[in-house]
C-alpha cells in the first residue's frame, strides 16, 4: 500500500491488519528498472522510499503484479474527537436534571485557587460540584476531593457535596468516592446527544 503522504505498507497475503514493513511518512519513493542479476532472478521493478527525516531506505523487489488499483479518498478532515470532556461539560449543564431532581446549573468552569471545578449546581440539599471525566479513576477522585476541601472553606457555599460523573468509572475510583461521600454518575454521551434512543434497545 503506497499512501499520498509517501507512507509505505507491506502486507502478508494471509491478509494480516499489521504491515510485516513499513515507511512512516513523510517520505519519498522511486521507482527503477532492476539491474541484470535482479532480472535474472525475475524482479521487474525496484521500489526505494526514502524517509525525509532521517536516512532510512526501504527498498522493494516486485516480480510480479497481481493488482493495481488507485483510490481517492479525498481532503484530510485531520483527527477530531468526539466526546472529549468538554463536549461531556456542555451536554450536562444543558441537561443538569441527569444529577437528580431538584438540581440548577450555577456556572460551569467554577474558579478555585487550583483550578476550576467543570460543574457547580444547586441541589435540593446545598450546592454541588461536578468533576467531569470520560474516564473515571482513582486521579479523578482525588481531584474533586481537593475542589471540596476548598468550596467547603467558602461560608457562602458549604455544604457542597462532590459527584464524579464519567462514561465510565473504574470500580477502584467508585469505591474510593463512595468511602469519601462523593456520588458516582454515569454518562451516557450517545444518548445525551441524541445519537442514541435507550428506550428502543432491547438490551
Amino acid at each position: 500500500m503506497v499512501k499520498a503522504d509517501g507512507g509505505v505498507l507491506i502486507h502478508s497475503d494471509g491478509g494480516s491488519y499489521k504491515p510485516l514493513n513499513w515507511m512512516s511518512p513523510p517520505a519519498r519513493m522511486k521507482v527503477s528498472e532492476p539491474d541484470d542479476q535482479q532480472r535474472e532472478a525475475g524482479i521487474t521493478e525496484v521500489w526505494t522510499v526514502n524517509a525525509d527525516k532521517s536516512d532510512d531506505t526501504l527498498r522493494i523487489l516486485v516480480s510480479e503484479v497481481e493488482h493495481d488499483s488507485s483510490h481517492e479518498l479525498g481532503m484530510d478532515p485531520g483527527l477530531i474527537k468526539d466526546g472529549v470532556e468538554s463536549d461531556l461539560q456542555r451536554l450536562l449543564a444543558e441537561q443538569i436534571e441527569r444529577l437528580g431532581d431538584g438540581h440548577s446549573l450555577i456556572r460551569r468552569e467554577h474558579p478555585t485557587p487550583i483550578g476550576p471545578v467543570d460543574i457547580l449546581a444547586k441541589g435540593p440539599d446545598g450546592h454541588v460540584a461536578v468533576e467531569l471525566k470520560r474516564r473515571g479513576d482513582i486521579d479523578g477522585v482525588e481531584q474533586l476531593t481537593r475542589y471540596l476541601d476548598l468550596l467547603n472553606r467558602d461560608p457562602l457555599l458549604a455544604p457542597v457535596e462532590g459527584i464524579f460523573a464519567a462514561q465510565q468509572i473504574k470500580p477502584q475510583a467508585r469505591t474510593l468516592a463512595e468511602d469519601r461521600g462523593i456520588r458516582c454518575v454515569v454518562l451516557d454521551y450517545d444518548e445525551m446527544r441524541g445519537v442514541d434512543d435507550a428506550e428502543s434497545r432491547l438490551f
